[in-house]
């Protein structure tokens, strides 16, 4: 079936989580709820990668992006939502890293998984830094 689909163009994918990410969306006292919304999310783009490796990177990088728009508000003193949001990093990090892509594409994800870390006022996403050489190399890296 894929080969007779291979030349239609393929619909674009509506993330649910991301109808939950927007700038903003959370007040101080939604930490249950934030750390609820970063599960969810997790869930659904580990549910896409194993049919669709490369969508679940491009879901991945957009979680990425909004993570500090959608949670700066937040009251993160308790270190809930700072620990559930290091978890999904974690689990998410390799999706990308996993992803047979070109390097043109690669170069792109790295470009915004850049922006995003550049503009998490909050350190939210900073472990994504501790998976900065597998990002860069790609699935090779995760072979060694």
């Amino acid at each position: 079936m894929e080969g007779v689909l291979s030349g239609a163009k393929k619909e674009k994918h509506t993330w649910k989580f991301a109808a939950h990410f927007h700038a903003g969306r959370y007040g101080w006292k939604a930490s249950a709820l934030a750390c609820k919304r970063v599960k969810e999310a997790v869930k659904e783009i580990q549910a896409v990668s194993g049919a669709e490796p490369s969508l679940a990177a491009e879901g991945t990088i957009k979680f990425m992006e909004r993570v500090n728009p959608a949670f700066m508000h937040v009251d993160g003193s308790s270190g809930a939502l700072g620990a559930a949001i290091a978890r999904a990093v974690k689990e998410l990090a390799p999706i990308i890293a996993q992803a047979q892509v070109d390097e043109k594409t690669r170069t792109k994800w790295l470009d915004r998984l850049w922006e995003a870390y550049q503009g998490d006022g909050m350190c939210l996403i900073e472990d994504l830094g501790d998976h900065c050489g597998d990002l860069f190399r790609g699935p090779d890296s995760l072979r060694e």
